[in-house]
């Protein structure tokens, strides 16, 4: 049976494919009004960035969802708070009704990497170009896009769409366990998805884009467990499990390069309690990254077959445990058709230039978004910026009016091509 959506979705790749390479007129009304809108973006990025709100602070994420509540119900949306499966986090869901045909929904996450009080040492200011403060780019200004986005869209009477869902998370940056089945399952419902991560700085990467593919992640833990006993008096009655760990590690840290599509790398061990004993227990964590389905499962075999050859230490058990997380984001035919179709948006405000970035080994929630491989999905519509993660995180300001101009026409355009017979 064909899926409605995926009918529709046909119908998006098929025009779009047709006018990729082909300028369109600027929707000058349209640029207008996002011209105008960038102080009051700025604004809503100054709001943001002083709502301290690490993954772990609750009483900050509490403020954010207040304010983007707050925000959406302005704009018109039905709203509700839903809580997180794992923890009294919150995701903000605002949803409209419209009179066409396509389902769209558009994702950010409120929670950013920074210990509480990172204020003082990092304050909001700007410096030409650049707006600094922490969060700002990964993802405030991901929210900021969609805020302002849909006040155009809204302002100029746009209501070619059956649902526009906006869901805004508070545990992207610690993986997204509370709310990536929220997302996937939101993401199921829709025909196109887009996603709201921040796109390189075009002081790095020389102009502004989107991203097609992102890894997925995996914790494996690595567990030995041996037998403790006197380190100087009586050795050898003892089971080193500190000395098997690390002829464990030695024997998988390059079982991943045989696998297409994962990556390994051992991150953190611990063994021991006291200096004067042989440990009995060992354990050590990997960060796995997988970039393609079915990755994941092949090098969990390959690492239990590698863990069985051959033991270093007698008398000793190891043991694999695997902790999946986000799935890997693939744009595919249909999000390289929504990026193909972006490109031409940004070729009518005077041929600026989109880049396609091939892939990312950070993860994203777009994996969720798209896991069930019914919508179209497209990453990094939100600001260019850099130093996430890190010291002096900014955003550019001359990135804001491409960007809502993007998330704008782009909406429309995918509003008319869902209303194609």
């Amino acid at each position: 049976m064909n899926h409605p959506g995926i009918a529709l979705l046909l119908t998006f790749s098929t025009l779009f494919g047709a006018t990729v390479g082909h300028a369109q007129t600027l929707d000058k009304p349209l640029f207008a009004s996002a011209q105008a809108s960038e102080a009051a973006v700025i604004d809503t990025l100054h709001d943001l960035v002083l709502f301290d709100s690490g993954s772990g602070n609750m009483a900050g994420l509490s403020r954010v969802a207040d304010y983007a509540q707050a925000r959406l119900k302005t704009l018109g949306a039905q709203t509700e708070r839903i809580k997180s499966a794992d923890s009294e986090r919150v995701m903000v869901k605002g949803v409209w009704t419209g009179t066409g045909r396509l389902k769209v929904m558009l994702i950010a996450h409120m929670d950013t990497v920074y210990a509480d009080g990172i204020l003082t040492t990092q304050p909001w200011r700007q410096d030409g170009n650049r707006l600094y403060g922490p969060g700002i780019a990964d993802d405030k200004g991901g929210m900021a896009v969609i805020l302002h986005s849909i006040a155009l869209l809204r302002a100029a009477g746009w209501n070619d769409f059956a649902s526009l869902t906006v869901l805004f998370n508070s545990d992207e940056e610690i993986g997204s366990k509370g709310s990536g089945e929220t997302i996937a399952t939101l993401g199921e419902m829709q025909d196109v998805v887009l996603s709201y991560e921040p796109i390189v700085a075009k002081t790095v990467a020389k102009a502004e884009g989107v991203l097609l593919s992102a890894a997925g992640g995996t914790i494996v833990t690595m567990e030995v467990k041996g037998r403790a006993s006197h380190a100087g008096a009586a050795p050898e009655l003892g089971r080193n499990a500190l000395v098997e760990l690390s002829h464990q590690i030695l024997a998988t840290q390059d079982v991943a390069q045989q696998i297409p599509g994962a990556q390994l790398n051992w991150t953190f061990a611990q063994a021991g309690l006291v200096r004067n004993q042989i440990p009995d227990r060992a354990h050590a964590f990997g960060d796995v990254r997988l970039t393609s389905p079915g990755a994941g499962e092949k090098l969990q075999a390959a690492l239990e077959a590698k863990v069985k050859e051959s033991r270093r230490v007698a008398d000793t058990e190891v043991s694999l445990t695997f902790d999946p997380g986000r799935p890997p984001y693939v744009a595919g035919e249909r999000g390289l058709a929504l990026a193909k179709r972006a490109q031409a948006i940004y070729a009518e405000l005077d041929g600026r230039k989109l880049l396609l970035h091939p892939s990312t080994g950070a993860g994203t929630d777009a994996g969720y978004a798209g896991r069930s491989g019914k919508p179209a999905v497209l990453e990094s519509l939100g600001l260019a910026g850099w130093g996430y993660h890190a010291k002096d995180e900014y955003i550019e300001v001359d990135s804001i009016v491409p960007r809502l101009y993007l998330t704008s026409r782009l909406l429309q355009e995918l509003g008319r091509a869902a209303a194609q017979p």
